[in-house]
């Protein structure tokens, strides 16, 4: 069966002509024209993908994201026409796992969904070869499951921060360049990555340490990048 893509816009010509690209690739597209039937819709069981622009009526893209997360682990895509670093920090910040700024090329949109299917189906693989638990500190890693818990409970993290998380642990004290982070969870060339890899890095701090404003584990290494610490 066919991946199920869910595309939210007020503007039925654009999501139009999007479902037609994604359709064209074999995925199933579903339809929303606001952020509240972006609720209704995303509880579908075999949605996979969201892509969800920001400036719409009722509830606004960021908002439906923030609530989307609350019930639902899979990648989110903002469309958006704003195109300054702030407003990508911003939706990054919400949730989202990737931002494309309009207007954009429906090349460039079909590589980012399928790039993103990729990354979730692989991070969602139960069969995946375990290798053996990871412990540092308070913090504990299984990569066959990709779980994280911090004090014994489980972390919920997004599929990216899924990524950021496996690649670190497996490397404990390694310092890893922001465009390298990216090149491996993002799985495609850096362009404009310390920002983006930095907004992750930030959640994931929110998540797991006791003061984020000073981590025990996340640490950047000023002027080369980021490692997870071993205790």
């Amino acid at each position: 069966m066919s991946e199920t893509i869910l595309v939210v816009d007020d503007d039925r010509e654009i999501v139009g002509a999007i479902a037609t690209a994604l359709e064209k690739e074999g995925w199933r597209v579903l339809r929303a024209y606001d952020g509240m039937e972006a609720l209704d819709k995303a509880v579908d069981p075999e949605l996979r993908l969201i892509l969800m622009d920001v400036m719409m009526p009722r509830l606004d893209g960021l908002s439906a994201v923030l609530r989307i997360r609350e019930r639902r682990n899979l990648p989110i895509i903002v469309l958006s026409a704003k195109s300054e670093e702030s407003d990508k920090v911003l939706g990054l910040s919400m949730g989202a796992d990737d931002y494309v700024t309009k207007p954009f090329s429906m090349q460039e949109l079909v590589a980012r969904v399928r790039s993103q299917l990729r990354r979730y189906t692989r991070l969602g693989d139960v069969n995946a070869v375990p290798d053996g638990t990871i412990t540092s500190g308070r913090l504990s890693y299984d990569p066959a499951i990709r779980i994280l818990t911090a004090d014994g409970e489980p972390v919920k993290l997004t599929n990216i921060e899924t990524g950021i998380v496996d690649l670190l642990m497996r490397n404990l004290d390694r310092v890893f360049p922001a465009e390298e982070i990216y090149r491996r969870v993002w799985g495609e060339e850096a362009w404009s990555s310390e920002g983006t890899v930095m907004v992750h890095i930030r959640r994931i701090r929110e998540k797991i340490e006791l003061n984020p404003r000073e981590p025990d584990y996340l640490k950047v290494v000023w002027g080369i990048g980021y490692k997870m610490e071993k205790k």
